[in-house]
């Protein structure tokens, strides 16, 4: 028997992946990785540099600033990297002088890892019309995205940049249309201007379908001129027909979602079943709402004259239930 590790399917041939059972888990939450971190890799690195627990200790809070900001991945493989490192350099520190001891606290963090803090994005500060926070899956993990679109003047071009990917350019080629045929009385704004759609971090390459709904509503918005809580997330593919199809990757997501301070999630309907494997302390976070339509996410955003009423976390947690 053979057991095979991987952070993406993608790359493995399919000849061979069509032979495999496929046994997925999702990334550690920052609890988990924190008491993985106390109980098991820890204690590993302190032995392998020789190290006993009075001659170096990590406090709480620096061991929690490792994991935020000096790691970015679903599992711990780079948590353990920077846990030796910090043991290398404390064993040679004490090979200079063995009577010396060291506390590793998050003011001093940076005199023993030699890199600097990593870079995760945040909600903004301000919201504007055109720009949505989208929900991206990586082989790391979970990150948020911003769907950015501007409208200039000229005779109806697109411009897409930001190193989108094949599936990801056919996904704005959807929204716009579907923008299109919900708004035929804005027919004029995509005549008399150039639609400029970007998604920053340009030297990273994106793609897949999941992001159809953020273009679509950052379309909207641009269109109606109406801004969408920077605090709202939203993922899921759309079709022409303006429904809201499933995506992969909603653990990490929504994980990706809670660490960057969004407090509203859009959904698939489609995904529901997916919350069970989301932790618990994550859904306590976010208000989740499933959508089935594109007009639903409108509505709820403010895009859109609201909708009577949206079903909410609250309603699918009560069917998880049952």
């Amino acid at each position: 028997m053979f057991i095979c590790t991987a952070n993406t399917t993608d790359t493995i041939p399919e000849p061979l992946l069509n032979r495999m059972e496929v046994i997925p888990f999702s990334g550690y939450t920052p609890n988990e990785k924190f008491e993985i971190a106390r109980r098991h890799l820890l204690p590993k690195s302190l032995e392998l540099a020789g190290l006993t627990k009075d001659q170096l200790s990590i406090t709480d809070e620096a061991m929690k600033t490792i994991i935020s900001d000096y790691t970015m991945e679903a599992g711990v493989r780079g948590l353990k990297k920077r846990l030796d490192t910090i043991a290398r350099v404390s064993a040679v520190k004490v090979a200079e002088n063995p009577e010396e001891s060291f506390r590793v606290t998050k003011r001093n963090l940076n005199d023993f890892l030699d890199q600097k803090p990593i870079h995760h994005e945040t909600v903004l500060e301000e919201k504007k019309p055109g720009i949505v926070t989208g929900l991206a899956w990586t082989a790391a993990g979970g990150e948020i995205l911003y769907i950015e679109t501007l409208f200039t003047k000229g005779n109806g071009k697109v411009i897409v940049t930001g190193q989108l990917g094949d599936v990801m350019k056919e996904s704005v080629q959807i929204a716009i249309s579907l923008v299109k045929s919900m708004f035929p009385d804005k027919a004029e704004l995509f005549e008399k201007n150039d639609l400029h759609i970007h998604v920053p971090e340009g030297a990273v390459k994106k793609d897949g379908p999941s992001a159809g709904i953020t273009l679509t509503t950052a379309i909207a918005s641009l269109v109606m001129n109406r801004s969408v809580p920077a605090a709202i997330a939203m993922t899921g593919e759309v079709s022409l027909r303006g429904h809201v199809m499933p995506i992969g990757g909603l653990p990490e997501k929504l994980m990706a979602a809670q660490r960057a301070g969004v407090k509203h999630v859009f959904i698939p309907q489609e995904n529901v079943e997916d919350l069970k494997d989301v932790p618990q302390e994550v859904k306590d976070k976010l208000e989740i709402t499933p959508v089935k339509e594109v007009k639903e996410v409108l509505q709820k955003t403010g895009v859109l004259a609201p909708a009577a009423s949206l079903r909410s976390s609250r309603a699918v947690k009560s069917e998880l239930a049952a």
